[in-house]
């Protein structure tokens, strides 16, 4: 049956005074997958706005809001009736089960993953070689149990800090720092695992129930990596999660500038912005999707 979720993402956005807004893109519903159903989604915005869906290039689904009266203050609540079927991760019995590494993608895939194996700031391939040469010099000979180790190593070298500005750094200033945010953790596995041989994209999306983990209440980020006769696996270097049931995907790119969740654009004439609130829970609900389970 899988586990079925509800998950409620409030935004709301604040101004000294009405002002105009411009169309706003909302990456906030899943796309269905063997993985993940979702069985009800419920969008409201506030001034009201007109919907239109459409997929993105990567096929994520994407609403574009547009607003027709001004208002000082914009919300965005989403709410998800999910159900998640956790792929078990096969990392338990490496031997035998995986190519080992390094190793090469057939013509076929390598074409397909072409723009994933790229590494977004070339310039930091060299910064990127040494710190791993110093942080993760050990190289596991498996194809699979090469970016567990490595998100492992990353979880360990580089500390957990909450930043409120918008962006994401780039893995030369994480480097440099010593510390990021979930989306900077990612950051940095996806540009090490690509300067690796690996293809990796950016995932966005939501954690759930993870026991001591580090991104609840909010969006939370992690990394594709694909792997050799086994496809795309999840990676949360912030959390060290492989594959597992407490990540929940909502859109994924090649790019994290390319997987906000809410982007758009305001104007008025002297108006100031007072704040952005952003308030998510997950829980799992009742085979009814009325109350919590725990």
């Amino acid at each position: 049956m899988g586990q079925l979720l509800r998950i409620h993402h409030r935004t709301e956005y604040r101004y000294d005074r009405p002002v105009a807004f411009g169309p706003h893109k909302l990456m906030l519903r899943p796309r269905d997958g063997h993985d993940l159903w979702v069985e009800d989604a419920y969008l409201t915005i506030s001034p009201q706005a007109e919907t239109r869906w459409f997929f993105d290039v990567f096929g994520n689904s994407v609403a574009e809001a547009t607003f027709h009266e001004p208002a000082d203050t914009l919300r965005i609540d989403s709410e998800l009736y999910i159900r998640r079927y956790p792929v078990e991760a096969r990392v338990r019995d490496l031997a035998g089960r995986s190519q080992p590494y390094p190793f090469e993608y057939s013509d076929e895939e390598s074409i397909d993953l072409l723009r994933y194996l790229v590494l977004q700031n070339p310039d930091e391939a060299g910064v990127i070689g040494e710190w791993l040469a110093d942080t993760f010099p050990r190289r596991p000979r498996h194809a699979l149990d090469f970016p567990r180790k490595l998100a492992e190593a990353i979880h360990d070298a580089i500390g957990y800090s909450a930043r409120e500005e918008m962006g994401t750094q780039s893995a030369a200033e994480t480097i440099a720092r010593g510390q990021g945010t979930c989306r900077d953790f990612a950051f940095l596995f996806m540009e090490a695992a690509r300067l690796c041989g690996y293809a990796a994209r950016f995932v966005t999306g939501y954690l759930y129930d993870a026991d001591g983990a580090v991104g609840g209440g909010a969006t939370h980020a992690w990394a594709d990596v694909y792997v050799p006769g086994e496809g795309w696996i999840e990676f949360d270097p912030t959390n060290r999660i492989v594959g597992g049931g407490e990540l929940i995907r909502v859109a994924t790119t090649r790019a994290p500038s390319q997987a906000s969740p809410i982007s758009g654009s305001y104007s008025g004439a002297d108006a100031a912005f007072l704040g952005l609130e952003v308030e998510v829970t997950v829980e799992a609900v009742d085979a009814a999707g009325t109350g919590a389970t725990g």
